[in-house]
């Protein structure tokens, strides 16, 4: 009898976890974003101290639409997904392109922003004339992506090319031009910015987006883009806001948010606040 009514009992508290309603989704009200404050004009700080930049007012407008209060914290580049792992903030908007490799282990939303990859030389240095200057080279076609680094590899023997470390153009730079030339990583792109200008590097390789700043920057003009614009690939397809796995009901949040944002024109007059064109990639 005991048996039997062990059983029975089972049997019910099965029946009732069936028809029970699915558990709620966590209510999100507040989220903490974040960034590096040194990555223009993506982000950045401000000489009072506040942050500012596309992703910046980006999330200031998408927030409200989702009911979200959303605040920011600045943090080292090279710790943004460990830190994300480990629950210190909720989200990270730092220019972070969707790439195969961190997919592996976060989630991403929409992308905000899309943009080829390319090098920078001084404009009276000896890379100015560096060959290929805005061809477009696709890296999902790997036999004509080879053929394009046996042909830049004359002028970059011997040369030294500054990047960010853990960034996707150092897995580019690591992945077709290591033993070409010699690759130097910098823990902020505005470092490699500096090396440039002093002649301690050759060229530096960073996004288009990115070098808006740069070159608007006292002493950008001095600066010029160089070399082909790399697409596709190991850089991904759009930087977009990086999520934990688990909080898929966040990402959808945000997603209806870029929805609406999009639609009413507001990310594209913010990109040409910041990056002097509409960057937004093409999603439906």
């Amino acid at each position: 009898m005991k048996v039997k009514a062990f059983l029975g009992a089972a049997v019910a508290l099965a029946v009732a976890a069936a028809l029970a309603p699915p558990a709620s989704a966590k209510e999100w009200t507040k989220v903490v974003i974040a960034t590096e404050g040194a990555y223009a004009p993506y982000n950045l700080v401000q000489p009072d101290g506040k942050l500012a930049g596309y992703e910046i007012d980006l999330a200031n407008n998408l927030c409200p639409r989702v009911k979200l209060e959303c605040t920011f914290v600045t943090v080292d580049w090279n710790s943004v997904i460990p830190g994300l792992q480990a629950g210190k903030y909720d989200a990270v908007m730092d220019g972070m392109n969707i790439t195969p490799k961190r997919l592996e282990v976060i989630d991403f939303s929409l992308p905000y922003t899309q943009s080829p990859t390319t090098f920078a030389a001084m404009k009276n240095g000896p890379m100015a004339n560096f060959p290929d200057s805005g061809k477009k080279i696709s890296l999902d076609d790997e036999a004509g992506t080879r053929a394009e680094v046996a042909a830049l590899a004359p002028a970059l023997k011997g040369k030294i090319i500054g990047v960010q470390v853990s960034t996707i153009q150092a897995d580019l730079l690591n992945t077709y031009f290591k033993g070409v030339a010699e690759i130097r990583t910098y823990g902020k792109t505005e470092e490699h910015d500096l090396d440039l200008a002093a002649g301690r590097v050759d060229l530096v390789m960073a996004s288009t987006n990115y070098f808006v700043s740069t070159l608007s920057k006292p002493g950008g003009d001095q600066m010029m883009l160089v070399g082909p614009l790399f697409n596709g690939g190991l850089l991904g397809r759009g930087a977009a806001i990086g999520l934990r796995k688990s909080d898929t009901d966040l990402r959808d949040l945000f997603n209806t948010a870029f929805r609406a944002a999009r639609a009413d024109g507001t990310m594209k007059a913010l990109a040409i606040k910041w990056f002097k064109r509409d960057v937004t990639p093409d999603w439906q």
